[in-house]
């Protein structure tokens, strides 16, 4: 498996505008954003989803109309047309930036007809309970595409290509997973509520020949189709976690491409250590641990102890299987995993990500670009949120990231307040860096960079005063309170 130098970006968030313009956008800003350091996008589920152009792509209806048939009311998808998304990875690959699609294995929204069928009522919170007997139910799981009229590919879905729902028309709201007759619960998903096999809408049957058919016939389809460069999964934690690695060998296989994969698990270390191992380390993972690290080292201000920082986290102990991220669209306000990092702390997570060793680093759109919107947050009470853009400090650590942030890694995490580290360099960009963060008060540490009498500027422009190392190496750094601070050698930019 390759080893990833590089930064991704997450090109969207959840209430990125529903106004079919991200395709455009990102084939304009594409050279850009190449030029400040990024290597990689990963882009949101490019085909039609169930609420038609309103849909984030994740309700998916149909993995084949990447903004191409009209269908759910609408050609365009909520980013853009098929022609206007193929456009937008070509002209980032020019621009030298891979592409990562996302993609959605585990569930469909969206049917055209209703199936009626046999099925046994789980309870939702323990799905090992059944809660009644097997009943006939009804439920939308014939699904048709009358837009697409069977192009690419002629498969119509029915109920036996899924093993449960949780709409029972013939009930109404009855708060059960119903799983249907002769199904079961995959054994290989995460624990949680029992078995998290299902997550919503028609959950697809994994072992289902024609399941499995359809989605590899999908997957060389559309790698054919749109050539992008890898794929991030979505919630991996609800599918049999060896089909990821069956399908992205073979395709890895007929491309003969190193494809990237990266997966969503929202879990503990241990859940996700046992997922890499159950996966031979074929797929890699976002770092939620680090995630929650940050978070709580936001919330907690000077109280939290910032020699704990990697508790917990995935790329601690698994560094080349960790993409760290600061936040994304799952934690982003009045999200039902709603996890903020408190905006004083994220120069300092993003320091944390991108000037370290370790770990594959992800950029949050609204961290960058900022964000403004409107939504319901958990009371069901309207709310406007507006996220303020970091990108002139995350543009300075993402171009000291390609420059200095090489060589030796000396750590200095042995106060509670303030920690740092240096990195030696190379030949081409000798001196290194060095980056000092605190949450108490102004901070101050000698740290050795390994470049003796070295004049040190710092490129966040907080500390006016250079820094000289000794004949040693050894130089006296400082940071504001609540703040990073990025030391480059002088004339460096």
């Amino acid at each position: 498996m390759p080893e990833y130098k590089g930064a991704m970006m997450q090109f969207f968030h959840w209430h990125t505008p529903a106004d079919g313009s991200l395709w455009r956008s990102l084939t304009e800003q594409a050279a850009e954003l190449a030029a400040t350091g990024i290597t990689s996008l990963w882009l949101p589920p490019a085909y039609k989803g169930a609420e038609g152009d309103h849909d984030r792509g994740y309700g998916v209806y149909d993995l084949f109309d990447l903004g191409e048939f009209d269908q759910k009311g609408t050609v365009r998808t909520k980013y853009g047309t098929r022609d206007e998304y193929l456009q937008a990875i070509r002209a980032a690959q020019k621009a030298g930036i891979r592409v990562y699609a996302d993609v959605v294995l585990n569930h469909k929204l969206g049917g055209d007809h209703e199936e009626e069928f046999r099925a046994t009522p789980y309870h939702p919170d323990n799905r090992n309970e059944a809660i009644g007997e097997l009943q006939t139910i009804r439920a939308w799981t014939h699904f048709t595409f009358p837009g697409r009229k069977g192009k690419y590919s002629a498969l119509e879905w029915h109920w036996w290509h899924f093993n449960a729902v949780d709409v029972n028309a013939m009930a109404g709201d009855t708060q059960a997973i119903y799983l249907f007759e002769g199904k079961q619960f995959q054994d290989d998903v995460d624990r949680e509520k029992g078995n998290f096999d299902y997550l919503m809408g028609c959950n697809l049957d994994i072992e289902n020949p024609d399941v499995q058919k359809e989605l590899y016939h999908w997957g060389e389809w559309y790698l054919e189709t749109t050539g992008v460069d890898g794929f991030r999964f979505d919630a991996v934690k609800h599918v049999k976690a060896g089909f990821f690695v069956e399908w992205i060998n073979l395709l890895r296989g007929r491309s003969g491409r190193d494809l990237f994969a990266v997966g969503e698990y929202w879990g503990g270390v241990d859940q996700l250590k046992q997922f890499i191992e159950t996966t031979g380390g074929e797929i890699r993972l976002f770092d939620a641990g680090l995630h929650y690290r940050f978070a709580a080292a936001g919330r907690e201000g000077k109280a939290f102890d910032l020699r704990t920082l990697f508790e917990g986290s995935l790329v601690k102990d698994h560094p080349d299987q960790a993409v760290t991220m600061v936040s994304n669209h799952d934690t982003q306000p009045l999200q039902t995993l709603e996890s903020v990092v408190e905006p004083w702390f994220k120069p300092l997570a993003y320091a944390l990500i991108l000037l370290r060793q370790g770990g594959y680093p992800c950029v949050f759109a609204t961290d960058y670009y900022g964000a403004r919107y409107r939504g319901t947050d958990r009371d069901g009470r309207e709310q406007e949120i507006q996220m303020a853009s970091h990108r002139w400090v995350i543009d300075r650590f993402l171009n000291a990231r390609r420059t200095h942030a090489c060589g030796e890694q000396r750590d200095y995490f042995d106060d509670a307040h303030c920690v740092g580290w240096t990195r030696s360099g190379n030949a081409q960009h000798p001196g290194g860096l060095a980056v000092l963060l605190g949450n108490d008060g102004d901070g101050l540490k000698a740290m050795q960079t390994g470049s003796p009498e070295t004049t040190y500027i710092d490129h966040t422009e907080q500390i006016g005063e250079p820094v000289v190392t000794n004949g040693e190496g050894w130089g006296e750094f400082r940071c504001r309170d609540r703040s990073v601070s990025l030391w480059l050698p002088e004339g460096e930019k």
